[in-house]
C-alpha cells in the first residue's frame, strides 16, 4: 500500500473528528461545514480503493488474503455514508456523535488494512 495516502487518510480523519468533537461540546448538529471534511475523507477513500485495486493487481504479498483485503476496502468506502445517514436520523449532539465515531473507526480500519497487507512473518 502507498503510506503517504494512508497517513492522509488517518491525518484528515482524525482532524475531522476533532472538528466532530467541537460540535459535540457545542451540542451542534451537524451541518454543510461538517460535511465538507467528511466528503474529502471519502475521496481519499476513494483514492485508497483504487490504489489498493492496483497493488492486488500487481501482486499481492504471499500470505495476504486478497477477499478480506478487497472487503476492508470496500467496508471503508461505506462508513461515512452510512454515519451520515444514521447521524440524519439522530437529534441533537447524538447525530454529530455518530459521526464522531465514523472518523475514529476510519483510522482502525486503516491500521487493519495495512496488517492485512503485511502478514506477519510474509
Amino acid at each position: 500500500m502507498w503510506d503517504p495516502l494512508q497517513i492522509a487518510v488517518v491525518a484528515v480523519s482524525l482532524a475531522a473528528a476533532a472538528w466532530c468533537a467541537w460540535y459535540v461540546v457545542r451540542d451542534l448538529r451537524p451541518d454543510p461545514r461538517l460535511a465538507a471534511p467528511l466528503w474529502f475523507v471519502e475521496l481519499l477513500l476513494v483514492a485508497q480503493l483504487v490504489v489498493g485495486i492496483v497493488e492486488v493487481a500487481r501482486g499481492a504479498p504471499e500470505g495476504v488474503n486478497v477477499v478480506t483485503f478487497i472487503g476492508y476496502l470496500v467496508a471503508l468506502l461505506l462508513v461515512i455514508p452510512v454515519g451520515i445517514w444514521w447521524a440524519g436520523g439522530e437529534p441533537g449532539r447524538a447525530g454529530t456523535g455518530v459521526l464522531l465515531v465514523v472518523l475514529l473507526v476510519i483510522p482502525v480500519l486503516v491500521v487493519r488494512l495495512e496488517q492485512i497487507w503485511s502478514p506477519a512473518g510474509a
